[in-house]
């Protein structure tokens, strides 16, 4: 399945794309792709429908992150080898944990904005995994149950703010717009194998990143049992697991990084495209 959320921000509504791919209401059904929605008995309600039973929704509305209430949008730092070459970084020993705060969350079309007094804004196109079966010191082997799909998220980054300062990563990670999510989360039994997607990215149609999420270093499993180490797993937590190179920060001779104007268009094998204008906050 893929199921998504429409409408104005704040107000969007539960939905979910027909076999023609067409958008249908699912507000009758559930209150929003959230929680208990996202769990397999949750799931499994939605698949023993007929989409064609569903209103149609017409009008090409705002499409908005693909998960709601999201409780925690965990990220992961410097997971592909060949991203964390192009850093000049040794490769990690055990997975870079940041965070994203759920402010920083928009839908996957949303403009993003530049903060005030940044320099150094970058992109980053990365593979998102969406908790259905919440749990605590999770089995590497029985990981994979617990994910109720994948999405495309723009890990968006103020490399100043990540690099240059006092603090930690997340002051660059977690500003206003820096996580769209979506178009669609497209349920785990529709992807065959995660660690075989291509996943790329766009500037002004210049294509930066082109990359596969094989060059991961830690793989799904392995990163929900890590995590669940540290924290409860929850449905609707996002995890965001990492970027192939070809970021701003990574450009040679020297970095480039996004202006006000500019457009981004990025996408992962079977799970949809953002586009996204650049505009300062």
């Amino acid at each position: 399945m893929k199921l998504l959320r429409y409408g104005d921000k704040g107000r969007e509504k539960p939905g979910m794309l027909d076999r023609e791919g067409r958008l249908r209401d699912l507000s009758g059904i559930v209150d929003d792709i959230a929680g208990d929605t996202l769990t397999p008995e949750g799931l499994q309600r939605l698949r023993a429908l007929d989409p064609e039973t569903l209103p149609p929704v017409t009008g090409g509305p705002r499409i908005g992150a693909c998960v709601g209430k999201i409780g925690k949008f965990v990220c992961i730092g410097l997971n592909y080898a060949d991203h964390a070459a192009e850093t000049g970084v040794e490769p990690p020993k055990e997975p870079v944990i940041f965070n994203k705060w759920t402010s920083a969350v928009c839908g996957p079309d949303d403009e993003i904005e530049i903060p005030r007094g940044a320099r150094k804004t970058d992109w980053e196109v990365e593979l998102g995994v969406v908790i259905g079966r919440g749990g605590r010191y999770i089995a590497e082997a029985d990981a994979i149950a617990h994910v109720a799909g994948y999405c495309v998220i723009n890990d968006v980054s103020e490399r100043e703010f990540q690099l240059e300062g006092t603090g930690t990563w997340d002051k660059g990670k977690g500003c206003d717009t820096f996580g769209p999510i979506g178009p669609w989360l497209v349920t785990a039994d529709e992807i065959s194998d995660p660690h075989a997607l291509g996943l790329w990215l766009e500037v002004d149609g210049h294509r930066y990143q082109d990359g596969n999420t094989r060059t991961m270093i830690f793989h799904i499993p392995f990163l929900i049992s890590y995590l669940s180490r540290f924290m409860s797993l929850q449905p609707g937590d996002v995890i965001s697991t990492g970027t192939p190179p070809g970021v701003g920060l990574g450009q040679k001779p020297q970095p480039v990084y996004l202006r006000a104007g500019q457009t981004m268009r990025l996408g992962i094998d079977g799970l949809g495209q953002q586009r996204q204008q650049v505009v300062q906050a």
